[in-house]
C-alpha cells in the first residue's frame, strides 16, 4: 500500500509503513521535485475556495491582517460572517507555523485547509474547523466554534476586504 507523503517541498508517493501520520522533513539536497509543495499547497487553496464559494461566501486569498499576519484565504459569508482559512501542505508545514492562532482573533470562524492524507486527527485542534481539499473542491469535516466578532472590528475588516477586492480590479492603477 503507498500513500502520498511531503518530503520537504515534495509529495511523493512512497511505501507507508504503518498508519501513522504522514511527515515531510526538511527538503535535502535541493530535489527537481521541490516545485511539488507548492502546488499542493495551490491546490488545496483552490478547492477549499470553491467549498466557500459554494456556501455562499465571498472569497480573497492573501488578506493581510491588521496584526501583520497574511490570511491564505479570508472569505465573507451572506450574513456578513468572517471567516480565515488556514492552508496547510503537509505535517511540516503545520509545525513550523506557529502563528495561526493570531488569526482567530480577526475570524467569527476560523478552519484548517488540508489535502486528503494530511494527519488530521494528530495535528489539528478539534475547536477549529477543518476542510479537506484538493483542487476539484473539498469538503467540510468538521464546522468550527463560532467566534463573535467585536462590531467596531468586524466593520474595519469589512472595509479592508472591499477596499483590497476593489484595488485588485486595477492592479496598474497606484492606490491612494
Amino acid at each position: 500500500m503507498t500513500a502520498p507523503r511531503c518530503f520537504g517541498f515534495v509529495l511523493v508517493m512512497v511505501a507507508a509503513p504503518s498508519p501513522t501520520a504522514p511527515s515531510c522533513p526538511e527538503d535535502e539536497g535541493g530535489s527537481p521535485l521541490a516545485a511539488l509543495r507548492p502546488q499542493v499547497t495551490e491546490d488545496v487553496t483552490r478547492g477549499a475556495a470553491r467549498v466557500m464559494m459554494e456556501g455562499g461566501y465571498a472569497i480573497l486569498t492573501e488578506m493581510r491582517l491588521p496584526n501583520g499576519l497574511r490570511a491564505d484565504l479570508m472569505a465573507i459569508g451572506p450574513r456578513g460572517e468572517i471567516a480565515i482559512i488556514e492552508v496547510k501542505s503537509c505535517q511540516a508545514d503545520f509545525d513550523a507555523d506557529s502563528k495561526w492562532q493570531g488569526y482567530r482573533d480577526y475570524a467569527d470562524l476560523f478552519y484548517f485547509a488540508v489535502p486528503e492524507d494530511f494527519p488530521q486527527d494528530l495535528l489539528l485542534p478539534s475547536a477549529e474547523g477543518l476542510i479537506v481539499a484538493d483542487r476539484f473542491g473539498g469538503a467540510i469535516l468538521r464546522p468550527p466554534i463560532k467566534r463573535k466578532l467585536a462590531a467596531a472590528r468586524r466593520k474595519a475588516l469589512t472595509l479592508s476586504f472591499a477596499r483590497r477586492a476593489a484595488l485588485r480590479q486595477w492592479p496598474d492603477v497606484p492606490s491612494p
